[in-house]
C-alpha cells in the first residue's frame, strides 16, 4: 500500500500530510468554557491515543478558554467554530493550533479575509470541513441533493477562496453518513487536490454501527493510501473513539500493536473463552510491540493458530497450552492462563 503524496502541513507540534503517519483525532463532549472537565477530558484522550483534539466553539467564552486548556495538554488544540467569523478570529488568538471552518456559513469574503490574516499572523492552518448537512444552498439547488460531486465542488470552491487571499495551509474534509458515498467523495476529491485530508464519517452513529461503518469507510480508503488524519464519529464517549480508530489504523497495517485473534466459541470450547478473551484485549490494550497473538479454545484450529501466532493460547479441559515462536513453552491452569500470557509477552 503506497500513501498518496501530499502536502506536509503543521499542526501544533505534529505535522499531518506528506510522509507523516497518519494521526487520531476525537473531540470533547464537554462544554468549552469548563475548563477543569476539559482538560480532564483531553489528558484522558491523550494517554489512549489521540493526537490532535477539537473542541466545539460557540461562544466567546469558549474561545477564551482555548489559552487555559492549552496551558495544562500535550497535543494540538483545534477550535471548531460556524458562523462567527469573530470567534474563529478570538479562538486562533487565544492559541488554538489549527481551526476547522466551513467558509460558505462563516460569512462573507470580508470576514474570510480576516480570518485568513489572523491564521497567517499566528501561523496556523485551516480545515475545510464539508458536511452532507451543511451544503450551501446555490450547490442543493444545482444537484438536488448532497452528492460527492456537490460535496467535492463545496469543499474546492472554499479552498480556492482561501488561496485567492494567499492561504495554503489548508486540510480538507469532505464528509457524508452514507459510507458509500463517503468513499466515492473522497476518492473524487483525492483525484482533485493534493492538501491532506481528513478522513471520517458523519453522524457515523451508536457503538456498533457507528463502528462498522467507520472502519468500512475510512479503511477502505486508507487501504487505497487515501487520508492523513482521521476522527472517527460516535454517539458514545470519546474515549471509544481512540479505541475504534487503533484499531483501524493496526489493521490496515498503519500503526504498530499487539493483534490479538481468538476464536469465535462453539460446543467443543472448555473454558471461559470470551472472558479470557476480554481481559486480555484490556490489559493488553496499551501495549505497542508489533506481535501476533492467538486465543484459542479448542483443539481443531487451536493448536495450529498458537502455532502460527507470535504467542498464544490453544486451551483444553480446564488447561491450556502456552506456544510461542511455533513451540509449547509451557502447559498451565485455566486461571493462570491469562497470567502466563502476559508474563510471556512482557519478555518480547
Amino acid at each position: 500500500m503506497k500513501k498518496r503524496n501530499t502536502r506536509k502541513i503543521k499542526v501544533g507540534n505534529i505535522f499531518v500530510g506528506g510522509d507523516s503517519p497518519v494521526t487520531i483525532q476525537s473531540m470533547t463532549n464537554t462544554k468549552t468554557y469548563d475548563v477543569k472537565s476539559t482538560v480532564k477530558q483531553i489528558k484522558e484522550l491523550e494517554n489512549a491515543g489521540c493526537d490532535i483534539i477539537r473542541v466545539a466553539v460557540p461562544d466567546i467564552e469558549s474561545a477564551e478558554a482555548i489559552k487555559h486548556i492549552k496551558k495544562q495538554i500535550g497535543i494540538p488544540i483545534v477550535a471548531d467554530i460556524h458562523f462567527d467569523y469573530q470567534l474563529a478570529i478570538k479562538a486562533i488568538e487565544n492559541g488554538a493550533d489549527k481551526i476547522r471552518i466551513n467558509p460558505g456559513n462563516i460569512g462573507g469574503e470580508s470576514k474570510i479575509l480576516e480570518v485568513v490574516n489572523a491564521a497567517k499572523y499566528y501561523n496556523i492552518p485551516i480545515r475545510v470541513g464539508v458536511n452532507s448537512g451543511s451544503l450551501e444552498k446555490e450547490l442543493l439547488e444545482k444537484y438536488k441533493r448532497p452528492t460527492s460531486e456537490a460535496l467535492v465542488e463545496s469543499a474546492l470552491k472554499n479552498v480556492n477562496l482561501l488561496e485567492k487571499f494567499g492561504f495554503e495551509d489548508i486540510i480538507i474534509s469532505v464528509k457524508s453518513s452514507n459510507v458509500l458515498e463517503n468513499i466515492e467523495t473522497y476518492r473524487l476529491l483525492s483525484s482533485r487536490t493534493n492538501y491532506p485530508l481528513h478522513l471520517g464519517l458523519t453522524e457515523a452513529g451508536t457503538i456498533l454501527s457507528g463502528t462498522i461503518k467507520s472502519s468500512i469507510g475510512i479503511g477502505v480508503l486508507l487501504l487505497e493510501g487515501i487520508g492523513d488524519t482521521i476522527r472517527v464519529s460516535l454517539t458514545d464517549e470519546p474515549l471509544n473513539e481512540i479505541k475504534v480508530a487503533k484499531e483501524i489504523l493496526k489493521t490496515v497495517g498503519l500503526r504498530n500493536g499487539i493483534e490479538i485473534i481468538s476464536c469465535p466459541t462453539c460446543g467443543r470450547t472448555s473454558i471461559d473463552l470470551i472472558k479470557l478473551a476480554q481481559e486480555a484485549n484490556l490489559r493488553l490494550s496499551k501495549v505497542d510491540k508489533p506481535i501476533k497473538v492467538a486465543i484459542m479454545g479448542c483443539a481443531v484450529n487451536g493448536p495450529g493458530e498458537a502455532r502460527e501466532a507470535d504467542i498464544g493460547i490453544a486451551a483444553g479441559i480446564g488447561e491450556g497450552l502456552i506456544f510461542k515462536k511455533g513451540q509449547i513453552i509451557k502447559k498451565v491452569k485455566e486461571d493462570e492462563l491469562l497470567d502466563s500470557l502476559i508474563e510471556e509477552i512482557n519478555k518480547i
